[in-house]
């Protein structure tokens, strides 16, 4: 149970050019349409910002190319489940957000640091309280140090949103005054 790996293959930005601008978006299309290297790439990072400006149904239209494009096997699957599943919760999405962080963890050897405090979150949002104390009691006895304190969140989860650590810290708190027993 204890996750220590860091997983980066997962969590590193999905970028194929950088910039978040219009002309940015505009050569990613050109990638995507050439269907060239880096197209998935392009595919995901053109979804995140289609998702982050509003534009839900054309963000989940891209990710599902994306996703169509990339073999199961592929190092880049993963990351696109965890960045869609970013993506979803942050519109209020949670129970989809949670089942594409556990498409990024299945079948996998790694056991990613991630997951504890992210599946926490994602089950506390969807009301599976008790289940979402255990992951977070799953991180505490990995790095005690690390998750013993709501403070340390920003350095330690510093592109989460002060919602989300919020969310966090209600799960903390509720570990906190009860947590669950471990074998």
């Amino acid at each position: 149970e204890f996750y220590f790996d860091a997983d980066a293959r997962t969590v590193t930005p999905l970028v194929a050019i950088e910039g978040v601008d219009d002309q940015t978006h505009a050569k990613l299309m050109q990638l995507v349409d050439r269907n060239g290297r880096n197209a998935e790439q392009a595919r995901a990072q053109l979804a995140r910002a289609l998702m982050r400006s509003g534009r839900e149904e054309t963000g989940r239209a891209m990710y599902a190319q994306a996703f169509d494009a990339t073999s199961s096997r592929s190092p880049l699957r993963s990351a696109l489940h965890w960045h869609f599943a970013w993506d979803l919760y942050r519109v209020g999405h949670h129970a989809e957000a949670l089942d594409q962080w556990r498409q990024a963890l299945d079948g996998r050897l790694v056991r990613p640091s991630w997951a504890p405090p992210t599946l926490a979150i994602a089950l506390w949002s969807n009301g599976r309280r008790d289940e979402a104390v255990q992951w977070y009691a799953a991180a505490v006895r990995t790095e005690p140090t690390q998750w013993n304190d709501p403070a340390r969140y920003p350095a330690l989860l510093p592109d989460w949103t002060e919602a989300e650590r919020r969310t966090l810290a209600e799960v903390f708190a509720a570990w906190r005054a009860a947590p669950p027993a471990w074998p």
